[in-house]
Protein backbone atom coordinates (compact mmCIF):
# COMPACT_ATOMS: atom_id res chain seq x y z
CA UNK A 1 0.00 0.00 0.00
CA UNK A 2 1.08 3.38 -0.77
CA UNK A 3 1.74 6.45 1.32
CA UNK A 4 -0.84 8.31 0.17
CA UNK A 5 -3.12 6.26 0.51
CA UNK A 6 -2.97 5.27 4.02
CA UNK A 7 -5.15 6.75 7.12
CA UNK A 8 -4.11 9.83 8.33
CA UNK A 9 -1.92 8.63 11.53
CA UNK A 10 -0.98 5.47 9.40
CA UNK A 11 0.76 7.94 6.63
CA UNK A 12 2.29 9.96 9.36
CA UNK A 13 4.02 7.66 11.06
CA UNK A 14 5.11 6.19 7.52
CA UNK A 15 6.37 9.11 6.36
CA UNK A 16 8.34 9.82 9.63
CA UNK A 17 9.54 6.54 9.98
CA UNK A 18 10.12 4.51 6.24
CA UNK A 19 12.53 2.36 7.23
CA UNK A 20 9.38 0.86 9.74
CA UNK A 21 7.03 1.20 7.60
CA UNK A 22 8.88 -0.86 4.67
CA UNK A 23 9.84 -3.83 7.62
CA UNK A 24 6.12 -3.86 8.53
CA UNK A 25 4.75 -4.12 4.94
CA UNK A 26 7.75 -6.58 4.05
CA UNK A 27 6.29 -8.49 7.32
CA UNK A 28 2.98 -8.59 6.08
CA UNK A 29 3.82 -9.73 2.70
CA UNK A 30 6.19 -12.65 4.41
CA UNK A 31 3.04 -13.78 6.11
CA UNK A 32 0.59 -13.50 3.46
CA UNK A 33 3.07 -15.44 1.18
CA UNK A 34 3.95 -18.93 4.03
CA UNK A 35 0.74 -20.56 3.92
CA UNK A 36 -1.73 -21.73 1.44
CA UNK A 37 -4.37 -19.48 1.53
CA UNK A 38 -5.34 -17.55 -1.70
CA UNK A 39 -5.96 -13.71 -2.08
CA UNK A 40 -9.19 -13.96 -1.37
CA UNK A 41 -9.28 -15.86 1.44
CA UNK A 42 -6.09 -13.91 3.13
CA UNK A 43 -8.23 -10.66 2.38
CA UNK A 44 -11.67 -12.18 4.05
CA UNK A 45 -9.40 -13.70 6.97
CA UNK A 46 -7.67 -10.12 7.70
CA UNK A 47 -11.17 -8.25 7.06
CA UNK A 48 -12.35 -10.54 9.73
CA UNK A 49 -9.60 -10.14 12.37
CA UNK A 50 -10.08 -6.25 11.68
CA UNK A 51 -13.85 -6.90 12.72
CA UNK A 52 -12.60 -9.15 15.83
CA UNK A 53 -10.86 -6.43 17.17
CA UNK A 54 -13.52 -3.86 16.77
CA UNK A 55 -10.75 -1.63 14.39
CA UNK A 56 -13.41 0.41 12.07
CA UNK A 57 -10.24 2.09 10.29
CA UNK A 58 -8.94 -1.55 9.69
CA UNK A 59 -12.16 -2.48 8.57
CA UNK A 60 -12.34 0.21 5.81
CA UNK A 61 -9.02 -0.40 4.73
CA UNK A 62 -9.50 -4.02 4.18
CA UNK A 63 -12.83 -3.44 2.71
CA UNK A 64 -11.66 -0.73 0.08
CA UNK A 65 -8.27 -3.05 -0.28
CA UNK A 66 -10.81 -6.12 -1.02
CA UNK A 67 -12.80 -4.00 -3.45
CA UNK A 68 -9.80 -3.24 -5.33
CA UNK A 69 -9.35 -7.17 -5.81
CA UNK A 70 -12.33 -7.88 -7.36
CA UNK A 71 -14.25 -9.29 -4.08
CA UNK A 72 -17.78 -8.93 -3.88
CA UNK A 73 -19.27 -6.82 -1.85
CA UNK A 74 -21.64 -9.14 -0.45
CA UNK A 75 -19.02 -11.75 0.08
CA UNK A 76 -17.33 -8.63 2.66
CA UNK A 77 -20.87 -8.16 4.27
CA UNK A 78 -20.98 -11.85 5.21
CA UNK A 79 -17.96 -11.80 7.04
CA UNK A 80 -19.45 -9.29 9.20
CA UNK A 81 -22.85 -11.51 9.61
CA UNK A 82 -20.99 -14.22 10.05
CA UNK A 83 -19.13 -12.72 13.22
CA UNK A 84 -22.54 -12.47 15.29
CA UNK A 85 -22.18 -15.53 17.01
CA UNK A 86 -18.55 -15.00 18.36
CA UNK A 87 -18.84 -10.69 18.88
CA UNK A 88 -21.77 -10.27 19.53
CA UNK A 89 -24.74 -9.14 17.20
CA UNK A 90 -24.43 -5.27 17.91
CA UNK A 91 -20.63 -5.70 17.37
CA UNK A 92 -21.62 -7.80 14.03
CA UNK A 93 -23.74 -4.85 13.26
CA UNK A 94 -21.48 -2.08 14.11
CA UNK A 95 -18.68 -3.80 11.40
CA UNK A 96 -21.55 -4.15 8.42
CA UNK A 97 -22.19 -0.65 9.24
CA UNK A 98 -18.42 0.10 8.90
CA UNK A 99 -18.13 -2.22 5.03
CA UNK A 100 -21.25 -0.74 4.14
CA UNK A 101 -19.21 2.53 4.81
CA UNK A 102 -17.39 1.60 1.89
CA UNK A 103 -19.43 -0.11 -0.07
CA UNK A 104 -22.81 1.69 -0.27
CA UNK A 105 -21.75 5.10 0.42
CA UNK A 106 -24.54 7.98 1.03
Amino acid sequence: MEEQQLPSAAGTVAERHPQIWKAYAELGKTCAEAGPLDATTTRLVKLALAIGVGSEGAVHSHTRRALEESVPPEALKHVALLSILTIGFSQAVAALTWIEDITDPA
